[in-house]
């Protein structure tokens, strides 16, 4: 990474957070604005723009030499729109288009979320070292991003890595995608308290029928909540496996609210994925927590910035 310094975006359903970050990963400066993700697009982009003066005001604004924009997806790089799920306003919203003009054409590099996590974990975190990774978020969904020979391999439109939506239940129930049996459906957060409720599982006094709150009464022993995240781990290391077994990656990494869960999560997943990864160059993938906590789509989009700049024929890091 070369020691330049570049501006950030990370956009979510909840907030959109903005930062100046220097080739080394460190944060000198940062912005956030809640995101009014049901409100129109225009008044989406302008929170976007509040999140951008704040950070033009600051002095080191004028080293910035790109942007990069880790956004909730879908995105379409080679188009330069994004229309995330959470943010109905936005559907093929020209996000680089409006960016660049508020920047003064500033270089721009956008990816999706799961992509700029991958970014992050591969340049700083659980994945540094590792030629060919998977970087997977789980929580409200499920994302990632790829790593290959060495590089972020985001793909023609920066969603590459969205294991999410494989298919591991070809029966399974219908996903809001319109396919069947997602990995999403099974192991996201929401999926998760879904299948304890529904096994019979019940919220404590507190009424907290969250992923977390499963995973406690799973620590705890509650039979139905160990059931719901082992479902989730076989799940996660079904789709862990078919992916290793596609590109040859050797490690995972598990993040988002989900991948806090700790042993819970952990322990089922590394059994399931030894019966799932069976042939000879999958047996030795490993499985890990991430480590890069909530900064990993700011660092994660600068990252790319950086990437691209210094090699604007390939987004790697």
């Amino acid at each position: 990474m070369q020691t330049d310094l570049v501006a950030a975006l990370d956009i979510g359903g909840t907030k959109i957070a903005g930062a100046l970050v220097d080739g080394h990963g460190r944060i000198l400066a940062r912005a956030q604005r809640p995101t009014p993700a049901q409100e129109d697009g225009e008044s989406v982009m302008r929170a976007v723009e509040e999140v951008l003066g704040e950070l033009a005001a600051s002095p080191l604004w004028t080293r910035a030499c790109a942007l990069g924009i880790g956004s909730a997806g879908p995105v379409d790089a080679s188009a330069g729109t994004v229309s995330p799920v959470n943010v109905p306003g936005w559907r093929d919203f020209p996000l680089v288009e409006r960016v660049r003009a508020v920047t003064g054409d500033l270089p721009v590099e956008l990816i999706g979320d799961g992509v700029a996590i991958t970014a992050a974990e591969h340049w700083q975190g659980a994945a540094r070292g590792h030629d060919n990774a998977l970087c997977m978020v789980v929580s409200t969904g499920v994302g990632g991003g790829l790593v290959l020979d060495g590089r972020l391999h985001p793909g023609p439109t920066g969603n590459a890595g969205h294991i999410g939506h494989i298919s591991v239940d070809l029966d399974g129930d219908p996903c809001p995608c319109g396919a069947r049996g997602c990995v999403e459906r099974i192991a996201s957060g929401p999926n998760i308290a879904r299948r304890a409720l529904d096994g019979g599982w019940r919220p404590g006094p507190d009424g907290d029928a969250s992923a977390a709150a499963v995973a406690a009464a799973a620590r705890a022993g509650d039979p139905v909540a160990v059931a719901s995240f082992e479902r989730a781990a076989r799940a996660l290391a079904a789709g862990i496996a078919a992916t290793a077994t596609l590109v040859e990656i050797d490690i995972a990494v598990v993040g988002g609210g989900v991948g806090k869960a700790g042993d819970v999560l952990f322990a089922p997943l590394r059994r399931a994925l030894a019966e799932y990864a069976t042939l000879s160059f999958v047996r030795g993938l490993t499985v890990v927590p991430a480590r890069m906590g909530t900064d990993a789509g700011l660092v994660g989009a600068a990252a790319a910035a950086l990437a691209r700049r210094a090699d604007p024929t390939a987004a790697g890091v």
